[in-house]
């Protein structure tokens, strides 16, 4: 006699045994375009950033799970996080941060969270995102563990001259051409750095069907639409800042994104609201990471208001 009962598994819901560590190959394929650019531009900087972040996030995952008493297992998707954390990082931050970030990433958001399709939080932007929140905490206590280098070069990362930043001080004045910004154009972090090989990586992910196509074009569109009205140059807006990588590589999570059509489109839509809010009226100039983080624990919630009714109901 054969089992009917219907097991429910964590995302992402794929068929065959080894399809996650194809879509994860699938997935660094996609992102070598942009960190060749950045390899190119900032040389060995760039290289030891994104080898920090890699093998942190490699020996975290090791560690969690010997504590934990869990299979280490397949590990794809962790290099993949620790790729995605290393774009998020300018080429001159603190190795320590890259150390941080993976901590945060694999051991906080991911394997505390109950490991692979149980986290609620994209883990690359939760590792980037909670050392710039808790930035007053490493000022204050920079003078008292170590050098005054410790406490500033988390503040020195997110306060560089950007793209975004030009746009929000002087406009247009002295902001990258839109040709700059599609091809190569150095300024802020390592996965900003070519909006024309971040939109390849990511027409080559929804080609392979990882990902689907109503988020990306959701975000994008919402932004520049807003943008457009409020008169602060939409192309330049999106071309700018971590909004690509976001939008192609992050929002677009098996595990922290809506799996409804209907409900991609909503959740694209509120993160292109949120992006154009922090970065019109808030301080900072960017607001990408903290948008989708934000929008990440309600895709659950959005599934359930947009699932498609049963035939005949």
């Amino acid at each position: 006699m054969t089992d009917s009962r219907l097991f429910i598994t964590p995302p992402p819901h794929l068929k065959k045994g080894d399809a996650v560590a194809r879509a994860m190959r699938d997935v660094i394929l996609a992102l070598v375009p942009v960190t060749l650019v950045a390899f190119y531009l900032y040389r060995v900087n760039a290289v030891l950033m994104w080898a920090v972040c890699i093998v942190s996030a490699l020996l975290t995952h090791f560690a969690a799970s010997r504590l934990l008493g869990k299979k280490a297992g397949d590990i794809s998707s962790t290099v993949v996080t620790g790729w995605l954390l290393a774009l998020c990082f300018a080429p001159t931050s603190a190795w320590w941060l890259g150390v941080l970030g993976a901590v945060l990433a694999i051991g906080v958001a991911k394997e505390l969270m109950g490991g692979l399709g149980w986290n609620w939080f994209n883990p690359a932007l939760f590792g980037r995102i909670v050392p710039v929140v808790l930035a007053p905490l490493f000022v204050w206590l920079g003078p008292i563990l170590s050098p005054a280098r410790w406490s500033m070069s988390l503040v020195d990362a997110a306060s560089q001259a950007t793209p975004l930043a030009m746009l929000k001080g002087n406009g247009l004045a002295g902001a990258p051409s839109v040709t700059e910004l599609l091809t190569i154009y150095p300024g802020g972090a390592m996965g900003e750095v070519s909006a024309l090989a971040l939109i390849a990586g990511g027409a080559f992910l929804i080609f392979r069907k990882h990902i689907n196509w109503r988020i990306p074009v959701a975000i994008i569109g919402t932004v520049f639409v807003l943008t457009a009205v409020l008169g602060r140059h939409p192309v330049h807006q999106i071309l700018s800042g971590g909004l690509l990588l976001a939008a192609f590589f992050m929002a677009t999570d098996w595990v922290t994104a809506p799996v409804t059509d209907n409900g991609r489109l909503f959740f694209g839509i509120a993160i292109g609201v949120l992006v154009v809010l922090f970065r019109v009226f808030g301080a900072p100039p960017e607001g990408v990471g903290f948008s989708v983080l934000l929008m990440n624990p309600t895709a659950r919630w959005i599934d359930r208001m947009t699932r498609p009714k049963l035939f005949g109901q």
